[in-house]
């Protein structure tokens, strides 16, 4: 498979699980401009990295930018939501359990 080789929604997110093994699972995200701003709180840490795109997302109650290249850790029950990004907005996270 490649990473690259997908088509974002029209709306929300596409999420495709790429390996789960043991305690770890990495899925890859395409973002479309019109995300669901859930909010998560998850049980397992979170590494994610963005290959293409931006967004902002509002994390523990503070907003941030991520650009291409650019990754974040989020422990378990960090509380995080996606406020906007980018049409084809690309994300590889690594779900820690």
């Amino acid at each position: 498979m490649n990473l690259y080789d997908a088509q974002a929604p029209k709306h929300g997110e596409r999420f495709d699980t790429l390996l789960e093994h043991k305690n770890i699972k990495i899925v890859r995200i395409l973002s479309s401009e019109d995300v669901h701003h859930d909010l998560y709180d998850q049980e397992e840490d979170e590494w994610v990295v963005l290959l293409e795109g931006s967004a902002r997302l509002e994390v523990g109650g503070k907003e941030i930018t991520l650009r291409r290249g650019e990754n974040l850790f989020l422990p378990a029950h960090t509380p995080h939501r996606i406020l906007s990004a980018e049409r084809g907005t690309l994300w590889l996270a690594v779900h820690i359990y």
